[in-house]
């Protein structure tokens, strides 16, 4: 096999793998990567190749995991701030068209990520070395301007309070656990599907149902969906090229930049761009700076997979067309599956299966930690401030240092 056959088997190898992680509720692009990197000794493929696989099954994770976040309510963390807007059109029948935006938001921020990425990397190659020092308050910055743009004072109090718990979280709970049945797992998992996931899950106990979805049409203007996955492609640039800003966060920082006229579907588009956007600009990140930013670029440089541009951005571009198609025909086909099983029943085995995620991952110290993390989810629930506050589990330890 040549060598360019070599680095397309094992993209569209990982494009499948992408498609299929994605739709798993719970599980975030972190463990995916992990569980490549363990598995790659026994592959036996050269480390680009290996690399195009672990790249290509994390772009298509990004399309996808909208899936589980609209339908089952437990989103990958990138996707964690959506998920509440995705929701309002899912009641309202319109899930199928937030599948959509979802899509077309992530589509054309590859698209301007790509040729936007060569002078941006060129001036962030200059700029980082000034900024690293300063990186912690830089970050606390974010989270600052995060909780000021909640709209009154009695929710930007709330917000505060949901980054601290959630920083304590963070800081406090081991990376890996000697119980884990999955070595290369960790505590990432049941905190991520016990902040975002758990609470909409127990809400859901009672409710009923998946309503029914009606068609795909978009509701959204062209000039509003362009200029939302714009705002949401303009800040995964600075997610790519910084530690521990999630996409959700990016996203929140976008929607000042969005025409504001339907902030539910323009949110989704700015938060699906973000976290595609991130794929691309964290790939130059790891080229130019030799700094990984995503855990999906972690395992690729603990594998030896060498920084060459040319084949990693092919397989990346190749996994963001299949990723479009990908979650609009998964999408749709989980709506009609969740509309046909009682709604309680499937809530209780998503519960079960999410808490069986995370003593895989992290033992009991998931399970304690998916029930804390759940306790600290229903905050800004129950007060009516934006979840994305909850992304201070990974901000808050960077910034003190942790």
């Amino acid at each position: 096999m040549t060598d360019g056959t070599a680095l397309a088997a094992a993209t569209v190898a990982g494009c499948g793998l992408g498609l299929c992680s994605g739709l798993v509720p719970g599980l975030h692009a972190n463990n995916l990567a992990v569980l490549l990197l363990a598995a790659a000794p026994r592959l036996g493929a050269p480390p680009l190749v290996l690399g195009c696989a672990m790249l290509s099954a994390g772009v298509v994770h990004t399309f996808l995991d909208v899936v589980p976040s609209l339908v089952l309510g437990v989103p990958d963390a990138a996707m964690a701030a959506s998920a509440l807007p995705g929701h309002e059109l899912v009641l309202g029948g319109r899930g199928r068209e937030a599948l959509r935006l979802s899509a077309v938001g992530s589509g054309l921020a590859l698209a301007t990520a790509v040729p936007v990425a060569l002078p941006l990397t060129a001036v962030a190659v200059d700029l980082y070395p000034r900024l690293r020092p300063h990186l912690p308050l830089l970050l606390a910055g974010v989270a600052v301007v995060g909780v000021a743009t909640e709209p009154t004072w009695r929710r930007r109090g709330v917000a505060a309070v949901s980054f601290l718990l959630a920083a304590l979280l963070g800081a406090a709970t081991p990376e890996r656990t000697p119980t884990a049945l999955v070595a290369v797992g960790g505590t990432l998992t049941p905190l991520f599907a016990g902040l975002f996931g758990v609470p909409v899950l127990v809400d859901a106990l009672d409710g009923g149902g998946v309503p029914p979805q009606a068609d795909a049409r978009l509701a959204l203007a062209p000039r509003a969906v362009g200029v939302a996955a714009g705002a949401g492609t303009g800040a995964g640039a600075a997610v790519g090229y910084l530690p521990g800003v999630s996409a959700g966060v990016a996203a929140t920082l976008a929607l000042p930049f969005t025409t504001g006229r339907d902030p539910a579907r323009e949110y989704i588009v700015a938060t699906s761009g973000a976290n595609t956007a991130t794929a691309v600009f964290a790939l130059f990140a790891f080229v130019a700076l030799g700094t990984p930013r995503s855990g999906v670029l972690v395992a690729m440089s603990e594998a030896g997979v060498p920084p060459r541009l040319p084949p990693l951005l092919a397989a990346t571009v190749v996994a963001g067309g299949v990723g479009v198609l990908g979650v609009t025909l998964a999408g749709d086909a989980a709506f009609a599956v969740a509309r046909r099983v009682p709604q309680r029943e499937l809530v209780v085995a998503v519960l079960g299966f999410v808490t069986a995620l995370s003593a895989a991952f992290a033992g009991v110290t998931g399970v304690v930690a998916l029930a804390a993390a759940g306790a600290v989810g229903f905050l800004p629930a129950r007060f009516g401030c934006r979840r994305v506050h909850l992304m201070g589990v990974l901000l808050g330890p960077i910034v003190v240092g942790a």
